[in-house]
């Protein structure tokens, strides 16, 4: 269990340097930093997928090229939003996704939601209005950039419950890898910036620190009970913004601050209250 929690901070740790990453390349286009986000996880994905010669094309194409598509468009606006947001109020509400995910799953899985379940969902969209109403660097844009991403977030869910495991995981990764590069790699063509000094470094990180973010998660969750380690994926929003305020001088006004912890409980609830439930 120990290992767990140390894996999950580690994940946690990975994703905030991606995320500060992003939020310091804001020179480059979106597309661009979807490009080198992809190809460095997938140098991975295909080296694991070669390795132990596990089929590349999978079962259930038309449901991967789906998760592939969905996954990126989220990934385009969540980057395309860090311009327009501090790092840590974009990633703050782009955890909202597990609420369009309850709500997707319903119509698409068949999937109940609970009374209480609309309690804490209803306490996260308190927390949002919060964040938008008392931070005077959130405009309608970013907001509306971040939520949209949230929302192609909770599909990616609903896709890959449809895909089930008939697919490897890497392969379900690998197919979303390989549709950002070759999306991100066209579309950047037309305002291509090369990459200058520590630049190239940067960007070439972002797939390697996205890719070992994942894995430690993955790893966590494998070692502990649920209930205890998923709140701690969380964490990844306060080390974001303790960062953003070191490296850019963001500022976040208290009830801005009650509003991201009130978005954070009422998901840790939520994602508590789901496992009772299961379990």
């Amino acid at each position: 269990m120990k290992k767990a929690i140390y894996l999950m901070l580690l994940s946690a740790l990975c994703f905030t340097v991606m995320n500060v990453f992003v939020k310091y390349l804001s020179g480059y286009s979106t597309y661009q930093k979807v490009f080198f986000r992809a190809i460095g996880s997938l140098v991975f994905t295909m080296g694991y997928l070669l390795y132990y010669k596990i089929p590349i094309g999978g079962k259930q194409k038309k449901l991967l090229i789906l998760r592939g598509l969905v996954g990126v468009t989220s990934m385009g606006l969540f980057f395309a939003s860090t311009d327009y947001l501090s790092i840590g109020t974009a990633v703050s509400l782009r955890y909202t996704s597990p609420i369009f995910a309850a709500i997707l799953a319903v119509f698409f899985l068949k999937e109940k939601i609970f009374k209480l379940q609309w309690v804490y969902f209803i306490l996260a969209f308190v927390g949002v209005l919060l964040i938008k109403g008392f931070d005077n660097e959130i405009n309608i844009i970013g907001l509306s950039l971040i939520l949209i991403s949230a929302f192609f977030s909770g599909l990616v869910y609903v896709v890959i419950s449809k895909i089930g495991t008939k697919d490897h995981p890497v392969v379900i990764v690998n197919y979303f890898m390989w549709i950002s590069t070759i999306l991100g790699g066209v579309l950047s063509i037309s305002n291509w910036k090369t990459p200058q000094g520590n630049d190239w470094f940067i960007l070439l990180s972002l797939g390697l620190f996205g890719y070992f973010g994942q894995l430690f998660m993955t790893k966590a969750y494998q070692l502990g009970s649920a209930n205890k380690i998923v709140p701690l994926k969380y964490v990844e929003v306060i080390f974001t913004m303790i960062l953003g305020m070191i490296w850019f001088g963001d500022q976040y006004p208290l009830l801005s601050v009650l509003g991201v912890l009130l978005v954070i409980v009422a998901l840790i609830l939520n994602v508590l209250f789901k496992q009772k439930v299961k379990g």
